[in-house]
């Protein structure tokens, strides 16, 4: 993508989106110009709230006073951007951005001073910290509303559907950034059997299909949890490689069709040690 001049950054922004905050997060320089990388990731994370807002309108109806987590939330760019385009025209609510490195947390609380964030609060925590005890949904003493990861890194992603899932939260929205956990399980396994393993034989083929058959577990592990899925592209190939947006909402309390389509499909696999079905299998059982 190409750099944009301070008088036509306006062109690149969405409605209520100030050019302060971007600086603030070094988006844009201090002339005001948007440069090439920054684009893109100011592309990536508008993108992804145009798509989520319908769902987190729907949450600040009625008066309800929504609280959203913010998972592996690194320099907490999107936090800040969905503070000011949603939480802080609603003037109600909190977000929670959980890191799990104590110099971008300080960094992101200095930041949120300087800014008034007011209602936005920094957690030192790794994501699987929050997860809700057995028997409960509250994180912290909190019922939460909705998760957001984008690009949390591998395994993180996990963490935060699982946080979701299991404080059933209303909204559940992932990128996931690279994945390594099936790939590596799958170059390891006793997996050539019936000539599945064809499928993954090569390390190129291996990687891109792990990073499918994550995503598309993902999903139905979503949909088994009573959630409807959407799965969509997030910006095109040009701007970002990692770019799957998983969006769930919940509508029942579970669906037993996806339950039996994710057993199934589990059954003609190796066995995957995946984080995410541990976790969840033990909730369930």
């Amino acid at each position: 993508m190409k750099a944009v001049a301070a008088r036509h950054v306006r062109r690149e922004l969405l409605p209520g989106q100030s050019a302060a905050l971007l600086q603030e997060l070094h988006l844009l320089t201090r002339t005001g110009d948007l440069n090439a990388d920054a684009r893109r990731k100011l592309k990536q994370i508008n993108h992804f709230f145009g798509l989520l807002q319908p769902a987190l309108d729907a949450l600040g109806r009625d008066g309800h006073v929504p609280l959203a987590i913010d998972a592996g939330a690194g320099n907490a760019y999107l936090g800040f951007v969905l503070y000011e385009l949603w939480l802080g025209p609603l003037g109600r609510g909190e977000l929670w951005s959980v890191e799990a490195r104590p110099e971008l947390v300080a960094q992101s609380e200095a930041r949120s001073a300087r800014l008034g964030s007011e209602r936005m609060r920094f957690l030192p925590r790794r994501v699987a910290d929050l997860w809700p005890a057995p028997g409960t949904l509250e994180v912290e003493g909190r019922r939460v509303d909705a998760v957001v990861a984008l690009h949390a890194c591998d395994t993180a992603t996990d963490d935060a559907l699982v946080l979701g899932i299991r404080a059933e939260a209303a909204v559940i929205a992932v990128v996931p950034c690279c994945q390594a956990e099936v790939a590596r399980q799958l170059s390891g396994a006793d997996a050539l059997r019936a000539g599945v393993g064809s499928l993954w034989r090569h390390g190129l083929h291996r990687r891109e299909f792990a990073a499918h058959l994550t995503n598309v577990l993902r999903a139905l592990t979503l949909e088994a949890h009573g959630y409807e899925v959407a799965v969509t592209e997030l910006v095109g190939w040009e701007h970002s490689a990692k770019n799957e947006l998983i969006l769930g909402r919940k509508t029942q309390r579970g669906n037993a069709l996806a339950r039996r389509q994710l057993d199934g499909l589990r059954a003609v696999l190796p066995p995957l040690d995946m984080g995410l079905l541990r976790a969840l299998d033990a909730k369930d059982h």
